[in-house]
Parts: structure tokens; C-alpha cells; sequence
């Protein structure tokens, strides 16, 4: 854990993030970037570019910054185009200029599967990983799990059961501040967005669950079944709950 925070923490002035913010070149990266880069260039093509690695300076402009101002510095910053910024090959990355990434959408999820192995290399069968918000579910018994209403932490507004998979959720109430300003930033404007407030994502691996509670913020979710094998529910703001038709669970509104 102390290697990926190294390695992909914004918040770290020594992380190897931050030197790829400093100027272009050539970063040559641990070897489960390659998983971590193909999900997010999928649900990028997804959400039609609303959902990036490249929002880092657009968090900065609304205040979410290494040194957790929370205070907005300037107007809204898109995110740059993909192909425009950066180039993947499998192993470096390739910048053309300085680009602050942001791996928030799907890295702790990532990082939960990456745990995950090292349990079960060590003769581990059946555990489970709770990482806030990220639970990721290793054996043959059922997982229930609450779904936290965003309007009321102290409510649920349903349980989902998982077996051998991974629940993530993403909402609007956490890490808020100011009116209006949270982390889940549209990386077209720069902006949060404000039409979906909470999300929940069942997949085979936390990566992807996790990666696409963030893709259900701006795509739709009939597009992302088209790419991923998984199970969704999400809210919009008005409150109206939305859900996939095989859930396994039970919802209360």
C-alpha cells in the first residue's frame, strides 16, 4: 500500500504522479498500470470524455489540492483530451506536457484487488476487504450490505448481496465542501456534476466496480452494460432510484 501510494498519490509531493505533473516525458510505471489505464481508457470512450485520469488540475482549481484548502484558486479547468496529453504503451506513459492525473475514480478499488492477491498468495480463501465504500467480497458465502442514503448516513435505501465480487459506491455527500463542490468532477468542464447524486456498482473485481460507480455519474447505464458485466443502482437528485434488473438485493424506496 505504501508503494501505490508512492507511486500514484497526488497528495504527495515525492509520488511518482507528481513528477508527471512537473513536464513531459517518459514515466515508466509498475506493472499493474496496465489494468488500471485500460479501465479508465474504456470508461473514458463511455462517458464521451466526462470521465478522466486528467482531472488533477481541475480538483486543484475547486480547492480539492495537495494541501486540502478546499478553497476554490480560479475558474473551473477542463481536463485535457486524452490522445492529446498523454500515451500509454503498455509499459510507460507518454506525456507531451505537463498533466496532473488523478487515479480517486477507480484507484482504491484497484489497490483492494491488489491486497486481495497478496491474501490469497498467502493461502487466504475467504476474507473480505472493507475500504470504505469499497468492499471487495473473496469466498462462497453471501455479503449483505447496506446501501447509505446520501440524504441521511444514518439510513439505507436498500441492501445488495455480493458472493465472491465487489460493491463499490460513490456519492455527492462525500468529500463536499462549499456550496456545491464536491470531487466528482465532469472532466468536459471542470465542474461537479449535479444530476446524479449516488451510485453503486457489483462487479467481478473492485477495479471495476469502483471505476464504474464513478462512470455512472455521466453515462448511461444501458451503454456501460454494452462493456461491462455488472450490476448498478444510483440516485438521481430529485431522489428517484434507479436500478439493474438482475440485482441481487432489495431496495426500500
Amino acid at each position: 500500500m505504501q508503494r501505490y501510494d508512492r507511486t500514484w498519490s497526488r497528495f504527495r509531493a515525492d509520488s511518482v504522479v507528481s513528477r508527471i505533473g512537473e513536464g513531459a516525458g517518459r514515466w515508466v510505471l509498475p506493472e499493474e498500470a496496465g489494468e488500471l489505464f485500460e479501465l479508465y481508457r474504456k470508461l473514458y470512450r463511455a462517458t464521451d470524455g466526462a470521465m478522466s485520469p486528467l482531472i488533477g488540475r481541475s480538483l486543484d482549481a475547486l480547492g480539492y489540492d495537495r494541501a486540502y484548502s478546499l478553497r476554490p484558486s480560479g475558474d473551473p479547468v477542463a481536463a485535457p483530451a486524452w490522445d492529446e496529453a498523454v500515451a500509454w504503451d503498455g509499459e510507460a506513459l507518454t506525456t507531451v506536457r505537463p498533466v496532473s492525473l488523478d487515479i480517486g475514480a477507480a484507484g482504491k478499488g484497484h489497490l483492494v484487488d491488489l491486497v486481495g492477491g497478496v491474501l490469497r498468495d498467502s493461502g487466504h480463501s475467504q476474507f473480505v476487504i472493507d475500504a470504505s465504500g469499497d468492499i471487495r467480497h473473496w469466498g462462497t458465502d453471501v455479503l449483505r450490505v447496506g446501501l447509505e442514503d446520501p440524504r441521511d448516513a444514518t439510513r439505507a435505501i436498500g441492501i445488495a448481496r455480493i458472493s465472491d465480487a465487489a460493491i463499490c459506491s460513490s456519492a455527492t455527500n462525500r468529500r463536499q465542501w462549499g456550496a456545491g463542490l464536491h470531487h466528482v468532477v465532469d472532466a468536459m468542464t471542470g465542474l461537479p456534476t449535479s444530476t446524479i447524486v449516488a451510485t453503486w456498482a457489483i462487479a467481478s473485481t473492485a477495479l471495476a466496480a469502483d471505476g464504474l460507480a464513478t462512470a455512472l455519474f455521466f453515462a448511461n447505464p444501458a451503454r456501460l452494460s454494452e462493456l461491462f458485466d455488472f450490476r448498478w443502482v444510483r440516485m438521481d437528485a430529485n431522489g428517484r432510484v434507479e436500478f439493474s434488473p438482475d440485482l441481487d438485493g432489495e431496495l426500500f424506496t
